[in-house]
C-alpha cells in the first residue's frame, strides 16, 4: 500500500489526540472531513491502523514490569501468542534468534489485605518452555505511553500539533491512584478495542447512559489515568528497522542520560529499570544502515553509557507500547 502526506498527518492527529473528531481534524490539515474520515477508514480497513484506549501504567496502583525470558528452541511463537491474548501484557515481541521473547507486564496492586491471584511473572518460572527470566521493574518512564516516536515525525507542524492537542493532558500522572469500580474497566477494555468507539456503543459496553459515560471517560483523561494511543504501520514512516536497547548507566548519570536518549528522533520508549542493566529504550530507524550511524553517533556520544546490548525484534504478537511494527495481536 502506497502512503502519502495525508496519511502520516491524519496518524499523527490521532496520536495526539485519538478520539478528535474527524470535522476538528480537517480543519486542522486543510482538507475536507470526508477525506480524512476516507484515509482512516482506508488504514483501519486495512489493518494498518487502529486508536486505542489504555490505562496509564501506575494509574490505578500497578506496576510496569519488561521482561526478557529465553525459551526451549520452536517454542517462542507458542508462548508469543499465550502472550498476546493476556490482558496483563501490553507488548509481547520475539527477538533475534528465535528463542527469546521480550515483553511489558502490569501487575495489579495487592487486594484486600493483601490478597492476589498468582501474577504473570509468578507463573513464569513453572512454564517448562522457558529456560530463563530477567525481570526488570519500570521505574521511570522518560518516553513513551501517550508519548509516540509519531510525535517526532514532523508530519504535522508545531503549530498544527499545538491546536489538536490542546484539550488532552498527555497522561501525566494524577494525585494518587484512582478508584476503578467494574464499569471504569468494562469502559476502558471497550477502548481497547476500539479508541473511537462512540459513545453509544460505550454507553452499552458499560450499562451506563451516554451523558455518564462522556463524563467518567472525560474525567479518566483529564486526569491522566486513561489516554489513546494508536498502532500503525512503522512503513508510513519510512521504518523498517526496529531494536531493543539494554543501557549501563551509574546512578548519578541515569536522569541526565535517559532525558537525552528520549529527545532522540530514534527512540520510541525510555526508561529508567532496576536489574543488570538500568536504562531501557525501543530504537526504530529506517533501515540497519541507520542504525549502525544511530548507535556510532548519537548513542556513542552520551558519555553516561558503560554497557549498550541491542536486541533486533524479528516478530511482533502484540505491540502497542513501545511501538511495535504496526497493529498486532491484542487480548
Amino acid at each position: 500500500m502506497e502512503y502519502d502526506d495525508i496519511d502520516r498527518q491524519v496518524v499523527h492527529a490521532l496520536q495526539l489526540d485519538g478520539r478528535a473528531p474527524f470535522s476538528r481534524i480537517a480543519r486542522v490539515l486543510g482538507v475536507s472531513d470526508q477525506t480524512v474520515a476516507r484515509r482512516y477508514t482506508r488504514l483501519r480497513t486495512a489493518g494498518l491502523l487502529r486508536v486505542v484506549g489504555l490505562w496509564r501504567v501506575g494509574a490505578r496502583g500497578d506496576s510496569g514490569w519488561i521482561v526478557r525470558l529465553r525459551c526451549t528452541p520452536g517454542a517462542a511463537d507458542d508462548l508469543g501468542r499465550v502472550l498476546a491474548r493476556r490482558p496483563d501484557t501490553l507488548w509481547v515481541h520475539a527477538l533475534s534468534g528465535g528463542t527469546e521473547i521480550n515483553f511489558a507486564a502490569v501487575i495489579p496492586a495487592e487486594g484486600p489485605e493483601g490478597s492476589r491471584a498468582p501474577t504473570l511473572l509468578e507463573q513464569l518460572p513453572r512454564t517448562r518452555q522457558v529456560t530463563d527470566v530477567t525481570v526488570l521493574s519500570t521505574l521511570h518512564t522518560f518516553f513513551g505511553g501517550p508519548m509516540s516516536l509519531v510525535n517526532k515525525s514532523g508530519a504535522l507542524s508545531a503549530a498544527q500539533a499545538a491546536e489538536l492537542s490542546g484539550t488532552r493532558t498527555g497522561g501525566q500522572r494524577g494525585a494518587g491512584p484512582v478508584r476503578a469500580d467494574d464499569g471504569d474497566l468494562r469502559l476502558v477494555a471497550a477502548l481497547g478495542d476500539d479508541g473511537r468507539a462512540p459513545f453509544a456503543d460505550l454507553a452499552s459496553a458499560t450499562g451506563w447512559s451516554q451523558s455518564t459515560v462522556r463524563r467518567r471517560l472525560g474525567e479518566l483523561m483529564a486526569g491522566g489515568s486513561v489516554y489513546t494511543d494508536v498502532e500503525y504501520d512503522h512503513r508510513m514512516f519510512g521504518i523498517r528497522s526496529h531494536v531493543l536497547m539494554m543501557l549501563s548507566v551509574p546512578p548519578a548519570r541515569l536522569e541526565e542520560t535517559g532525558r537525552a536518549l528520549a529527545a532522540h528522533p530514534e527512540v520510541a520508549y525510555a526508561a529508567a529499570t532496576t536489574g543488570p542493566t538500568n536504562l531501557f529504550a525501543s530504537v526504530l530507524c529506517s533501515d540497519m544502515a541507520a542504525l549502525y550511524r544511530y548507535l556510532t553517533t548519537r548513542v556513542a556520544a552520551l558519555s553516561g553509557v558503560e554497557r549498550v546490548e541491542t536486541l533486533p525484534l524479528v516478530r511482533t504478537f502484540k505491540g502497542i507500547t513501545p511501538n511495535g511494527g504496526g497493529p498486532a495481536t491484542r487480548a
